[in-house]
């Protein structure tokens, strides 16, 4: 109307993030802290064979994805040959066939956590890229008192993380769209896989990673103690 003014009532939209109803944990870095292990077992495969070492934090950074992957990284660049990879890699199978459960241990507040969301009628699942048969003895040592509906490690017929195979695989399991899932994990694979997914990506700052990583690879939530995560779920 001329002269008049005009006021245009605009619904107020809110928008929120489906109720999670599952979790899927990472392992390494996550659930347990394996770094002592992971770094002994490499270091002793690398000295076996003639080349340097590393300090144990430096492993920090090259573990996540998978055996075949870390070992190319603590190797030499000059020394990165097939043969070269292969070689260590059969010591280091056989060094952390030794020490696996030497050093490794549950962070502080996994136990309780687990307990609280076991409690909360929340379905629980690990997908990591540790070999499937390591990840099921792990799993079997230091969290077999718990239910996880599904155990995944790194299996020769699917594509190890961050492709979102796997992920898929354990929704199809337990039931569920992808969106109710949280995907919970220490590092920026554990985040791409989640994003793949069409998940939620929780990322945890007592594993191997620092929170400018996790976050730059999507994190929705990065949390600093477990009990935080059972939050998520009010």
């Amino acid at each position: 109307m001329p002269g008049g003014t005009f006021l245009l009532a605009v619904p107020l939209v809110t928008c929120r993030f489906p109720m999670p109803s599952a979790v899927i944990f990472d392992l390494d870095g996550t659930l347990l802290d394996t770094l002592d292990d992971l770094a002994d077992s490499a270091n002793e495969a690398l000295a076996a064979c003639g080349f340097p070492t590393h300090p144990v934090d430096a492993y920090r950074t090259f573990v996540g994805d998978g055996m075949a992957v870390l070992i190319e990284r603590i190797l030499p660049e000059a020394s990165r040959t097939t043969g070269a990879v292969d070689l260590v890699l059969d010591f280091y199978r056989a060094a952390y066939g030794r020490r696996w459960k030497a050093k490794t241990r549950l962070y502080p507040g996994i136990e309780e956590l687990l307990t609280g969301l076991t409690a909360g009628g929340i379905p629980l699942a690990v997908l990591s890229n540790k070999p499937q048969a390591y990840t099921e003895i792990c799993m079997a040592h230091f969290l077999g008192h718990h239910r996880f509906e599904v155990i995944f490690g790194q299996r020769a017929h699917v594509t190890r993380k961050p492709d979102p195979a796997g992920a898929y695989e354990i929704a199809a399991q337990l039931g569920l769209d992808v969106t109710e899932i949280l995907f919970i994990g220490d590092t920026a694979t554990d985040m791409d896989t989640a994003t793949a997914a069409g998940m939620i990506p929780v990322g945890v700052l007592w594993g191997f990673r620092q929170e400018t990583e996790l976050r730059a690879h999507g994190a929705r939530h990065v949390v600093a103690r477990p009990e935080e995560i059972l939050a998520l779920f009010d």
